[in-house]
């Protein structure tokens, strides 16, 4: 066969062969020195993306691919389908060994007679141009792909005869069955269409096994001319036309002459109408915007898959693996939860607004997994420069390197890791602090990381109570200066990894700050960071990273490695026992009353509010979910509190209209229980005694005081016999038992205070002299008489105060006391 073919070739290109000089002889040579075998490679294939229904069924997000392709077996392609293929393109592809020599001769005679008739391609020579045009795409640098592709297709001698010997060699490892599959598999039918399965289900809905004959007939007319007689072109009706004319000029003919039809059939096919069924495929993130909005989820994913490691080791190649490989990505998106949220999304927040650039993102992490079970916001996913205002392609939830912004200021919800660290260290939930406005001296902070900071800091703080105040009521009635006061007594590099411990971390990927007022929130973060991180003070301190995807397969059905889950106990399970006590609180009588649904489902929670007011969360977790909502300023700095949106209603409210509206629905689902029971080692209320501070001077008196575990205040000066500027007593007094980290207020002396002298046996005049000499002053109407018959009543019997009493003289002149006879 090959050295037939040899000689075929030669004839086929004698003219060439003359021009270019080269004798015939060593024709048969050349072809005999070509590469004999090629291997098919594994197919391009799109890949999918899939969510889970309420009965745990896969449900198909979107398709991403370069070529959308589905490969089928031979049982799955429609006898008709393979009959129109063989009769038209190759009718004696049975018969021959990849090389048809009747067609080659014919091919030769027109060639040597300047004609340019039918080409000497077989179906197995077609294949393995397809094949090499395949191998192409494999190619990574554009220029060397484009490179690739000019060889693989351009119309030479060398080509032709490299495609005859590669098609001998196939036919020696492959059978006739597996090379007309693999060549139904490998076509294109038009723009991104490819295999038989595909071009039948988006050119007329219906599998490659169930396509009519007339149906078949039109596909196989567009492997000549893929582009060219497509049919889903509407404002390109020609190519309709021109399909069907080779549908019934050639395709049928063919069909019944080689006896693969009947008159009836070729009679009724042709007198089909072309009429396509377009199925448009589900194709990148947007397709999954349909009712469930879950294109910003689907961008979620694909970015996993661009960063994570364990895809490959760089984004290009990982994408292109993924758009290529075939692959089935099922994902932890639970269906319900999904359509609930952005249901209460699109219902309780307007994607746009003129008072503001506004944006919400809801998202649902499940506790003790990690697994990202809804993420909803208030735009439409669209990733093209054409978005209009109700569309982006910016995640909201998640972090920058993920499709997302830069963050939002977290505001209160990060003061449940100053809180964790306040357990962590000891401190329990009714230990008291000062939530009195106040100004701190920024050197007071500890810091182990960065040092500590010079100058002053003052916060307001947002309604509430004052003054004394349990950790428990801080924390309900979220209390800025009572947490700066904890975060005093703290150290601030302590809490900054409390909150790594939990997955905080900048959206923008720098490092947290690490300032005092970073305990009210000012890092930018993502809802998606702060769902997790509140899931995992829902499931007992133990902190899951997040994960989107449940399992990956290949084309073939083989697990493909997906990122690991990764669990760590961030705090000990007591403590995150103890800490749901005030967040449960925060829920049933504190800041976010607003939040309670009334189904009996504990909730732990945290409200947030930057400053300016420019955005507003709610973080709230039951054991089983846990749901964050951010609401806010894309870009600019309107107070949400003060704004109010007709049809809606002011916008900081709006965070309580959705999560409550989603979870409702959510919970019902997913019921959630009571949560773990802390031990009570940190819920005891600590005492200890007042501590003598008299005549320390101020700053002794204070470090004495904050060091037996109470809050300092400074009662300004009082009456007292110590010198002047020296602290003269607390309250409450010395000694008394009170509860640690209560008030004690210093009392500094004005060294005003005296004792009054002692006078008695004086005469009245002596008496008199003392006691101004002393310093106080004396009237004798604050005499005070005795009747006695024995008295001397020329001399003092005492004075009034009594002799030794400490008292202000200016607080009223010292009196005697005399006898009067009766």
């Amino acid at each position: 066969m090959s050295a037939i073919a040899g000689v075929l070739v030669t004839a086929m290109v004698a003219p060439a062969l003359a021009v270019t000089g080269i004798a015939a002889n060593n024709s048969i040579g050349m072809f005999e020195n070509l590469p004999s075998y090629i291997k098919p490679d594994v197919l391009s294939q799109k890949s999918e993306i899939y969510a889970k229904d309420s009965a745990g069924n896969p449900v198909l997000l979107a398709s991403v691919y370069d070529q959308n392709r589905e490969e089928v077996t031979w049982d799955q392609i429609s006898p008709f389908v393979k009959d129109a293929v063989v009769s038209v393109e190759d009718p004696r592809f049975y018969s021959h060994g990849g090389v048809d020599i009747i067609s080659s001769a014919r091919a030769a005679a027109q060639s040597a007679a300047g004609g340019d008739g039918p080409g000497a391609s077989t179906i197995s020579m077609q294949y393995v141009r397809n094949i090499l045009i395949q191998k192409t795409e494999e190619i990574q640098d554009q220029a060397e792909r484009e490179k690739a592709f000019d060889e693989a297709t351009k119309t030479t001698v060398d080509r032709k005869l490299k495609e005859m010997k590669l098609a001998i060699g196939l036919e020696k490892e492959f059978s006739k069955d597996q090379i007309l599959l693999g060549y139904l598999n490998i076509s294109n039918f038009g723009g991104t269409v490819y295999g038989i399965e595909a071009a039948a289900q988006y050119y007329y809905g219906v599998s490659a096994a169930n396509v009519t004959l007339a149906q078949a007939a039109s596909l196989v007319a567009m492997v000549n001319e893929p582009n060219g007689l497509r049919i889903d072109q509407p404002d390109e009706p020609q190519k309709i036309v021109d399909n069907q004319a080779r549908r019934d000029v050639n395709i049928l003919p063919a069909m019944l002459k080689e006896h693969k039809i009947t008159q009836a059939q070729f009679d009724e096919a042709k007198a089909t109408p072309v009429t396509p069924n377009i199925v448009q495929p589900s194709t990148g993130c947007t397709t999954a915007n349909a009712n469930i909005g879950a294109g910003f989820f689907c961008d979620y994913v694909s970015y996993i898959v661009k960063n994570d490691p364990v895809f490959g080791d760089d984004a290009d190649t990982r994408w292109n693996k993924f758009r290529t490989g075939g692959y089935k990505i099922f994902t932890t998106l639970d269906i319900d939860l999904q359509t609930a949220a952005i249901t209460s999304m699109f219902e309780n927040v307007p994607k746009t607004a003129s008072q503001l650039n506004l944006g919400s993102s809801m998202v649902t992490v499940e506790p003790g997994t990690g697994r990202v079970l809804a993420m909803v916001q208030n735009k439409v996913f669209n990733p093209s420069e054409t978005a209009g205002p109700e569309e982006t392609s910016i995640n909201y939830s998640t972090d920058y390197a993920y499709g997302g912004s830069t963050g939002f200021p977290s505001g209160s919800t990060y003061k449940a890791f100053t809180l964790a660290d306040w357990l962590k260290t000891g401190h329990s939930i009714n230990e008291r602090v000062n939530g009195s406005v106040q100004t701190f001296n920024l050197s007071t902070f500890k810091n182990r990381c960065e040092g500590s900071g010079v100058g002053t800091y003052k916060s307001a703080n947002d309604g509430g109570p004052t003054g004394s105040m349990t950790v428990a009521t801080a924390t309900a009635n979220s209390v800025n200066n009572a947490f700066i006061a904890m975060a005093q007594k703290l150290d601030m590099c302590d809490i900054t990894e409390t909150a790594e411990a939990f997955g905080m971390h900048r959206a923008d990927g720098t490092p947290l700050k690490q300032v005092v007022s970073s305990v009210l929130g000012i890092n930018e973060v993502a809802p998606l960071t702060v769902a997790a991180a509140y899931a995992g003070i829902a499931a007992g301190g133990k902190y899951c990273k997040p994960i989107a995807i449940d399992q990956i397969v290949d084309s073939a059905g083989a697990d493909v490695p997906i990122p690991a889950g990764e669990c760590t106990q961030a705090v000990d399970a007591n403590v995150a026992a103890t800490m749901a006590i005030p967040m449960q609180q925060v829920v049933t009588g504190g800041t976010a009353t607003a939040a309670r649904i009334g189904d009996g489902v504990p909730i732990l929670g945290k409200t947030g509010t930057t400053d300016g007011e420019n955005h507003v969360w709610f973080a709230g977790a039951s054991t089983k979910l846990a749901t964050v909502i951010w609401v806010g300023n894309v870009e600019g700095t309107t107070s949400v509190r003060y704004t109010s949106i007709p049809g809606y209603g002011n916008v900081g409210d709006m965070r309580w209209s959705t999560w409550t509206q989603y979870m409702r629905v959510a919970n019902a689902k997913y019921t959630g229980g009571a949560f773990p029971q802390a031990d009570g080692s940190l819920t005891q209320t600590p005492q200890a005694n007042v501590p003598d501070v008299k005549g320390k001077s101020v700053t002794e008196a204070r470090q004495i005081i904050e060091a037996a575990g109470f809050t300092f205040q400074d009662g300004g000066a009082a009456d007292s016999e110590v010198p002047a500027g020296q602290a003269a007593g607390t309250s409450p007094a010395v000694g008394s038992t009170v509860a640690k980290g209560s008030t004690v207020t210093l009392l500094t002396s004005n060294g005003l205070l005296k004792a009054v002298p002692d006078v008695a046996g004086l005469d009245l005049n002596a008496a008199a002299q003392k006691i101004t000499a002393s310093g106080f002053s004396y009237s004798p109407a604050t005499q005070v008489q005795q009747t006695d018959a024995n008295c001397n009543d020329k001399v003092a019997l005492g004075s009034n105060p009594p002799a030794g009493t400490l008292a202000n003289p200016a607080s009223g002149p010292v009196g005697l006391t005399i006898c009067k006879k009766p």
